[in-house]
C-alpha cells in the first residue's frame, strides 16, 4: 500500500458562511441519528454503540472539530473523553485497559480525543514502548476493535492531517495568544523535529489497522472549516453504514419525504 497522506488535497477549504450552513444541515441529521440510536425516536429500541476516535497532528484542529460535532447533540447523550499520557498507575496495566471505562454501551455515543493508537504513534516514536510491544500492538488493536464491532459497536476512526507549514503557523499563533499559549509545550516543538518519523508511524498505522470492521477516514485539515464539516460528514456516513450492517432501522433524513 502506498503512502496515503501525500494523496490528500490540503487546499480544500470553505467560507465561514458555507461552513455554518453545512454544519447546520448535517447537524440536524446527526442529532436525528443520535436520538434513533438511543431509542428516543424511530423503533424505540437501542441501536449500536457509536465510538468516534480522533487522532491527528498536534494543532490539527481536533478540539474544534469535536466542539462542532457535538454541538447539535443533547450534552446528556454524548461523552467526550480526552486522553493524555498514562499515569503511573495506568502504566501498571495493559495499555488498552484505561480506555475501557470511556467506551459507550449499546445506544450510547462517545468521542475520544487521542486513543489507543498512541501505542503505535508517540509510544513507538519516542521509545515509550519497546519495538516488540508496538509491533505486537497492531494485531492487538485489530482484535480489540473486531471484538467491539462484533458486539454491535460502530467504530469511526478519523485522522486529521495538516501540512508541516500549516502546523508551524498554528504553533506560532498559539504561542502569541495569551489564552491559547497553554496548549503549546516544549514537547510539541520538539516533536515537530521528528515529523518524518511520525509520518512513517502514521502510514504504518493506516496500512496495518484499516480494517473492514473499523476503517480509517483521513480528514484534510489545513482549512479548519473544511475539516469540521468533513468530520461531521464522516461520522454520519459511518453511522448510517454501521446501522445498515447491523440491521438497525433509521428514520429518513429530515426533509427527505418532501423531496428536499
Amino acid at each position: 500500500m502506498g503512502a496515503r497522506l501525500d494523496a490528500l488535497d490540503l487546499s480544500l477549504s470553505l467560507s465561514r458562511k458555507e461552513q455554518e450552513r453545512m454544519l447546520a444541515e448535517r447537524g440536524a441529521r446527526l442529532a436525528q441519528l443520535r436520538l434513533a440510536l438511543g431509542g428516543q425516536i424511530g423503533s424505540g429500541e437501542l441501536g449500536p454503540a457509536l465510538c468516534v476516535l480522533l487522532e491527528g497532528w498536534d494543532a490539527s484542529g481536533k478540539g474544534g472539530a469535536i466542539k462542532r460535532l457535538v454541538a447539535p447533540l443533547d450534552a446528556r447523550h454524548v461523552r467526550v473523553v480526552s486522553f493524555a499520557a498514562p499515569t503511573p498507575d495506568e502504566k501498571r496495566h495493559h495499555y488498552l485497559h484505561r480506555f475501557g471505562p470511556a467506551l459507550p454501551g449499546l445506544g450510547g455515543m462517545a468521542v475520544l480525543d487521542r486513543t489507543w493508537y498512541g501505542r503505535v504513534l508517540v509510544e513507538r516514536v519516542e521509545g515509550f514502548a519497546s519495538e516488540a510491544q508496538w509491533r505486537r500492538a497492531y494485531d492487538e488493536i485489530n482484535d480489540f476493535e473486531r471484538m467491539l464491532a462484533a458486539e454491535r459497536m460502530i467504530i469511526v476512526k478519523l485522522w486529521l492531517h495538516i501540512s508541516e507549514a500549516e502546523q508551524l503557523k498554528r504553533f506560532e499563533r498559539r504561542r502569541d495568544d495569551p489564552l491559547k499559549a497553554w496548549k503549546l509545550t516544549d514537547e510539541d516543538w520538539r516533536n515537530r523535529g521528528r515529523r518524518a518519523a511520525y509520518e512513517g508511524a502514521v502510514e504504518d498505522m493506516l496500512a496495518r489497522t484499516d480494517t473492514e470492521w473499523a476503517p480509517w477516514t483521513l480528514i484534510e485539515g489545513d482549512s479548519k472549516r473544511w475539516a469540521r464539516v468533513r468530520t461531521m460528514e464522516a461520522v454520519i456516513a459511518a453511522t448510517e453504514r454501521g446501522c445498515a450492517r447491523f440491521g438497525f432501522p433509521l428514520p429518513e433524513p429530515i426533509g427527505a419525504a418532501a423531496g428536499d
